[in-house]
């Protein structure tokens, strides 16, 4: 029985080990291709190529209630973590073991942000791991707001539009700072999976998506219940005007 102890000790200690030199070789060539990329375009560089969009939306410009949404379901401790959530990265992390594949992302706005700005979609570890050291350099530089605003002017909604400006004139018709409520909670869960919550093609799964959004800010203390409620009717009464 001592011997069993002993050796379920050992091969515990073992499997750290590895995981140890595994993730610290992860780490290092990430860090390689963040140097390479923020070398041959610093960072200040992207954030002022994404400032010169003509359809540029400053946070200010933006309803309330949509930029809540949006933390809300993306991020809930954006404005407390400093670029990587352990807790997010931990239940990722176990979904990821069961499925075998990154089938869970578990990045914050920033690391998505930083996503946005210097790497592909493809989900591979070693992608991660730049992006992290993407996000640590934003956080250094820049605020939380400027972050959530540039974010909010690089991510995709589905259809063709890749900032909230494009995303708000084409589904809605009108710029971002005259969403109502409704349709700021229905456009803040596009981004999780435009190809499958875009209006154009498929807006009964939108709105599936839309109340969760919802769930997520009376959870998190933004909204009441009863005004989740009264935007969704608000919704119904937009649809029957239309």
């Amino acid at each position: 029985m001592r011997f069993l102890k002993k050796l379920v000790l050992f091969t515990i200690l073992v499997l750290f080990a590895a995981a140890a030199v595994l993730g610290g070789r992860l780490l290092f060539n990430g860090y390689q291709i963040y140097r390479q990329v923020t070398q041959e375009v610093p960072l200040s560089e992207k954030v002022a190529e994404i400032r010169a969009n003509p359809h540029y939306t400053a946070l200010d410009d933006l309803p309330q209630i949509y930029k809540e949404a949006v933390v809300a379901v993306e991020d809930s401790r954006f404005y407390q973590h400093g670029g990587f959530d352990i807790i997010s990265t931990a239940r990722a992390f176990f979904i990821n073991l069961r499925e075998g594949e990154l089938a869970e992302g578990g990045s914050t706005i920033t690391q998505q942000l930083a996503k946005n700005m210097y790497f592909t979609q493809e989900k591979k570890f070693l992608r991660k791991a730049a992006e992290l050291f993407v996000a640590f350099e934003l956080e250094r530089d820049y605020s939380k707001d400027e972050i959530l605003e540039l974010y909010l002017n690089t991510i995709y909604f589905g259809s063709g539009y890749y900032c909230v400006y494009d995303a708000a004139e084409g589904y809605f018709g009108k710029e971002p700072s005259q969403m109502t409520d409704y349709e700021s909670t229905l456009l803040a869960g596009i981004p999780n999976a435009p190809s499958v919550y875009s209006l154009t093609n498929s807006p009964e799964l939108a709105a599936m998506r839309q109340k969760t959004v919802l769930e997520c800010l009376v959870e998190q203390d933004y909204i009441t219940q009863a005004q989740a409620d009264g935007i969704l009717a608000q919704g119904e009464v937009q649809q029957a005007a239309q």
